[in-house]
């Protein structure tokens, strides 16, 4: 029996609007007191939408207010706990281990 190729759902950055795979992404929602909380584990209940673990996507999504407008917000968004964990994920560069390096997109582009 052959198997065919698996597929990945694909997502939006919200900083760069670029599609990729949805496990690349970081998943956030918007909480009662419009905090943007970081769901990791893609379980959290409400509009969601997502963000490269990138500073620079980061960025560019609040230069053009677009965690407001992707989770249909009425009202300015805490970004504080998202920036967060952006900071604690995104290793800086030249101190991964790993034995090739990842290739990284450009927000820019």
């Amino acid at each position: 029996m052959m198997v065919g190729p698996t597929h990945a759902p694909m997502r939006m950055c919200v900083g760069c609007r670029l599609r990729a795979p949805a496990s690349e992404l970081i998943r956030f929602v918007a909480g009662g007191d419009l905090r943007l909380l970081p769901d990791p584990s893609r379980r959290l209940p409400g509009r969601g939408a997502h963000l490269h673990p990138d500073p620079a996507c980061f960025a560019l999504a609040e230069r053009r207010r677009a965690f407001g407008r992707a989770l249909r917000l009425s009202g300015v968004a805490d970004t504080g706990l998202l920036a967060e964990h952006i900071r604690t994920v995104v290793k800086p560069r030249g101190t991964t281990d790993d034995e090739a390096p990842m290739p990284r997109h450009d927000p820019a582009r």
